[in-house]
């Protein structure tokens, strides 16, 4: 008996025993079972994804939680202060484990939301963020906190509209480029729109004022066009003119030239009791936590010393706490989650999904960029800007917001999944 033979028996042995069975011939049968030959990953109903990346979803809950910790551990001994005195110690642990609570959950739905739902959203997302910009800006509607109008009170939480804008550029940038790839070599018709659109944005979180959510939205804008494949001339011009915007508008600020010249200087008398405070005592933490740190919930300059150590300078108080190990750890843990996400677009770009590729990377450029801002604010490799840890500061909108785009980007990986598996878009 040949090997042929051999391998067809199991095959003609288990047909034999379906037609004893059901009484049919084997044609009948075979024509009667209904086969599924693709999953449509863009349909409009959810789809039952059988695999997704459980190391991004692993590094990103490890980072939360960390998160929740540490934001504990900052936040203990704020009621011993008189602003905060009506609060109990486990005020901010509650109010961050309910944002958590709801980031995650948030996320599980937004998995399950195909990304061509995602690209016909681009636009009004955007414009709603606008709006949503604009209204903050009204008296008696956003809410003043140290002199900025940045959030808008919404009972559960004070929603802040510049981390959705943050979320909508990225959409609204990938989806333009998509839009636009038959003449990216174009400055007028390719990068001119995208720079009014982006400007307006930046209008509206300056008269915030917020300068730091718009250098994040303008970075994930100029990135996106540079991955979109913008012409290299054509970005080394928009990257000039946007240092030297930024540059004017740091000279032109009273406020903003004193805080960089503190941070040329931080440890002078008037510097380091002035616009430096907070730098020099950050540097001050991160100095007392040495290699293994001080212990879990021993930092002193959280003691009222560094001012909002739960939110822009988490990381000194990890610093002091963990040492140059837990810092190290939190940076390689960053690392790690940006070059998966750039990835993961990689590899959506690769299947000749555009859109969904840009939306990856951009949020790899969000999460890295807003990360080593804060981190350089932190370590005063960077002047003082208030920019929040992604994923791990206190701040329930931001938290959120980082959830839901991590969400996007995990659905793009389980239909780059499926796609290699043999379904079709």
């Amino acid at each position: 008996m040949s090997q042929s033979s051999v391998r067809r028996m199991p095959w003609t042995a288990l047909m034999d025993a379906v037609r004893a069975r059901l009484g049919r011939g084997s044609a009948d049968v075979v024509g009667s079972l209904p086969v599924r030959d693709h999953v449509n990953v863009n349909a409009g109903q959810p789809t039952r994804m059988m695999g997704f990346d459980q190391s991004l979803v692993w590094v990103t809950l490890s980072l939360m939680l960390l998160g929740l910790v540490m934001v504990y551990s900052a936040t203990i001994a704020l009621p011993d202060s008189p602003r905060f005195a009506n609060y109990t110690p486990t005020f901010f642990l509650q109010r961050h484990l309910i944002s958590l609570v709801m980031a995650v959950a948030m996320g599980a739905v937004v998995t399950q939301i195909p990304m061509a739902s995602w690209e016909r959203l681009a636009r009004p997302l955007f414009l709603f963020s606008l709006f949503l910009l604009v209204l903050v800006l009204i008296p008696g509607i956003g809410k003043v906190v140290y002199g900025a109008r940045r959030w808008l009170p919404l009972g559960i939480m004070n929603f802040q509209p510049s981390e959705l804008a943050k979320l909508a550029i990225v959409l609204y940038a990938s989806d333009y480029m998509v839009r636009k790839m038959d003449v990216k070599e174009r400055f007028v018709q390719a990068v001119y729109p995208m720079a009014l659109a982006v400007g307006l944005v930046g209008v509206l979180l300056l008269a915030e004022p917020d300068m730091g959510a718009f250098m994040v939205i303008a970075t994930i804008a100029m990135a996106i066009l540079f991955l979109g494949g913008v012409n290299g001339r054509m970005f080394a011009l928009i990257t000039a003119v946007l240092i030297g915007a930024f540059g004017l508008m740091v000279g032109l600020s009273p406020w903003r030239r004193e805080r960089i010249f503190a941070y040329l200087d931080p440890w002078s008398e008037q510097n380091a009791l002035g616009k430096a405070y907070q730098l020099t005592h950050s540097l001050i933490a991160f100095g007392r936590g040495e290699i293994f740190g001080e212990g879990l919930g021993s930092s002193l300059e959280k003691l009222h010393y560094l001012p909002e150590a739960h939110t822009d300078f988490l990381l000194a108080v990890i610093g002091e706490e963990l040492g140059f190990v837990g810092v190290s750890a939190v940076i390689l843990t960053f690392f790690w989650l940006v070059v998966r996400l750039f990835n993961i677009g990689r590899q959506a770009i690769a299947l000749d999904r555009v859109f969904a590729g840009l939306v990856s990377q951009g949020v790899a450029v969000w999460m890295g960029g807003q990360g080593f801002i804060n981190m350089g604010v932190n370590l005063g490799v960077l002047p003082t800007k208030g920019l929040t840890l992604p994923l791990m500061s206190f701040g329930g909108s931001g938290l959120l917001l980082n959830a839901i785009a991590l969400a996007i980007c995990l659905r793009v990986d389980m239909e780059n999944r499926q796609l290699m598996r043999g379904g079709r878009a």
